[in-house]
């Protein structure tokens, strides 16, 4: 977090976004705010303890404020004690696209090398198909995030992982020539679209939660039904409908993941290894980045509660090439 220390003491203040906010009770019945404050260069969960609503007023997420406070190891975790806590005002002279973790590519950038992508395809009726969805979802798609707090859980984030799993995918096609590259892609492309009904996402981008239907139904089977819906108003024929359907539904790989069903074909089984594959990637890249030669991540749940090494042979903090 970019907090700039004020006192020996370790005390430290700045700017940042509320990403999450929710008011708890402690064991001895007080009430307290748990949040997690984020800034472009990262961010932090933090705790105001003592918390009066009435006194200290309302802090829900995607507020900017100015904070005070100190830092402190919790579970191997650093974590914010707020002291003090104030929405941001005018004379702060700040703006809230300043303090957003976004992706390091423009996003409308990203977004049109999809449709290029796309445009190549050899098969009319997936290229109409996927390109009848990207456009109607071109304004969310500028700005979403791919996830709420795992794998590039950032503003345009969701293009990123999409663009770097298309390149993946065209790759693959080199080397493998018998894969259906047209059938790869726009199953790429679509694979995560019903993202964009699964999170609840404000002007920032950032994602502060799931919706009802995320919660209840999930991106994968209502990313299937946005497909069929889609293919019957376009008229694509039902099988290639079928077999995109069946990569969105399947590309978590096993149902302990999420998925409806398992790979079972080619291009879905390649899909499935892509995407796990972006996202560990990304996810190891964020935690070994800040870390000295030498060093060991903390714990990393989304893969098996390893600790990764910093041999520092590689920059980590290289964006990833999309060209």
């Amino acid at each position: 977090m970019n907090f700039k220390q004020i006192s020996p003491n370790g005390q430290v203040e700045g700017f940042a976004i509320i990403t999450h906010s929710e008011k708890k009770v402690t064991a001895k019945g007080k009430d307290y705010l748990d949040l997690v404050l984020s800034d472009s260069s990262g961010e932090i969960s933090a705790k105001f303890w003592d918390y009066n609503p009435q006194i200290h007023g309302d802090f829900p997420a995607e507020t900017l404020v100015k904070v005070r406070g100190t830092i402190s190891q919790y579970n191997g975790a650093d974590q914010f004690r707020v002291e003090r806590i104030r929405n941001v005002t005018e004379s702060d002279h700040v703006n809230i696209s300043d303090f957003v973790r976004s992706a390091a590519y423009k996003s409308e950038d990203m977004y049109d090398k999809l449709v290029a992508a796309v445009n190549a395809f050899s098969d009319e009726d997936l290229k109409k198909l996927v390109l009848h969805l990207l456009e109607k979802n071109r304004e969310d798609l500028l700005k979403w995030p791919a996830a709420y707090k795992l794998h590039h859980a950032i503003r345009g984030g969701l293009l990123l992982h999409t663009l770097s799993i298309v390149r993946l995918c065209e790759g693959v096609c080199k080397v493998y020539p018998f894969v259906d590259a047209d059938l790869l892609i726009a199953g790429a492309v679509l694979h995560d679209i019903a993202k964009l009904r699964e999170y609840s996402v404000g002007n920032s981008g950032i994602a502060s939660g799931y919706t009802t239907e995320g919660n209840l139904i999930g991106h994968l089977v209502m990313g299937a039904r946005e497909i069929d819906e889609a293919a019957k108003e376009l008229g694509t024929p039902a099988e290639k409908s079928m077999l995109l359907q069946h990569m969105v539904l399947s590309h978590h790989g096993d149902p302990e993941f999420g998925a409806a069903v398992r790979p079972s074909f080619l291009e879905a089984e390649l899909l499935s290894e892509l995407d796990l594959m972006d996202a560990r990637v990304y996810q190891i890249a964020e935690a070994l980045a800040p870390l000295q030669p030498g060093a060991f991540t903390n714990r990393l749940w989304a893969l098996d509660n390893r600790k990764m090494y910093n041999h520092a042979r590689g920059d980590m903090q290289k964006k990833v090439n999309l060209e």
